[in-house]
């Protein structure tokens, strides 16, 4: 099953964190898709960054606001009265969750519990969207995928408090949502690449500055395995349980949104393909700095998405490198970013 983008056609969507990398693609999608389509989101998180490249900002209703401030989010709901609500708005680096813990609880936690109130006081929302992370579940460095029961209990700041964020919304929806009015879901997705991603701490992004710099790329944790996907994938899946709950509540359920097997592999063969995708003699160099706990290894079971819908990848980790380096390429070269955009994302949804 793949998502219908018609069905979007003049639907009222709400966006949190559509300032960040995941946030823009989204929204570029839905206006491609001719979604009415508010955003919510502090300013963007790097400089430079996807959101003004892309101009999307200009596409789309956008605010510019602060997850935790409820008065501000629910005067947003009252104006724009939103049909479907994508929550992505996050403190998404673990190394930062470390220099800052509070304010990474404080946005992740409470902003959940902030938008679900938002949600239960408003009843234009039909479909509710939390999109948390892989990293929820509580890590036994397993070789096999984590499934949606198995324990949530992240170790690091970040991961715990998206684990708190999957239990706010569980709460909510037993406390406030058993009548059906409202479809309510959580997505827990692998590690994403892409263009656009500037993120520090992110090991595609740190390829993409060394290979503008011509500089050998330092690579931290070589040997850690992930669950890397292009950014289109999850937002493909997030986008099509949005629509099916929203069209039969029966779908409303946790789902993890994750590569094939074959493509959960170690950070230092990601950066292999790089280098081959990328040219130029790119080479990568093993340098371990030590620094705060991360997982080695994790990846997920995505059985059920593919169970429930019929669901599969379809970029394996090959082809969204080269559409990660297309789009940095376009990027250098100062071409038009919108064009490559939306020539990958038509590209992605039929399947070519």
């Amino acid at each position: 099953m793949v998502v219908d983008l018609n069905f979007y056609k003049g639907k009222k969507v709400l966006v949190t964190g559509h300032t960040g990398f995941k946030g823009s693609w989204l929204c570029k999608i839905l206006v491609q898709a001719g979604a009415v389509v508010t955003g919510y989101s502090l300013i963007p998180p790097t400089n430079p960054n996807l959101f003004e490249i892309s101009c999307v900002g200009k596409e789309i209703n956008s605010t510019i606001g602060d997850i935790r401030d409820l008065d501000k989010l629910m005067k947003v709901f009252n104006e724009n009265k939103p049909e479907i609500v994508f929550h992505l708005a996050a403190q998404p680096i673990v190394r930062d969750s470390y220099k800052d813990p509070v304010y990474t609880y404080e946005t992740n936690v409470m902003g959940t519990v902030n938008i679900l109130e938002c949600v239960r006081q408003n009843s234009c929302v039909k479909s509710f969207l939390n999109v948390t992370t892989d990293k929820v579940y509580k890590n036994n460095e397993w070789e096999w995928g984590y499934r949606e029961n198995e324990p949530l209990d992240g170790f690091d700041p970040y991961s715990n408090s998206k684990s708190c964020s999957e239990l706010v919304t569980h709460s909510y929806k037993n406390s406030f949502f058993a009548d059906g009015q409202v479809a309510i879901s959580t997505a827990r997705a692998g590690n994403v690449i892409g263009g656009g991603d500037f993120a520090q701490d992110r090991i595609v992004p740190d390829c993409i500055r060394a290979a503008e710099k011509k500089e050998t790329i330092l690579v931290r944790n070589p040997h850690s395995t992930r669950p890397y996907q292009h950014v289109l994938e999850p937002l493909s899946a997030y986008l099509m349980i949005a629509q099916k709950q929203y069209e039969d509540i029966k779908y409303a359920d946790y789902y993890n949104v994750g590569p094939d097997e074959l493509d959960c592999i170690t950070t230092g063969i990601l950066v292999d393909v790089f280098c081959k995708k990328w040219g130029q003699n790119m080479d990568w160099e093993d340098k371990f700095m030590g620094g705060p706990h991360e997982a080695n290894f994790l990846k997920l079971d995505c059985s059920k998405i593919k169970s429930v819908f019929g669901w599969k990848p379809r970029w394996n980790i090959d082809t969204a490198i080269e559409k990660t380096v297309e789009w940095a390429k376009c990027y250098f070269e100062q071409k038009d970013i919108n064009e490559c955009m939306n020539k990958q994302i038509i590209e992605f949804f039929k399947g070519e």
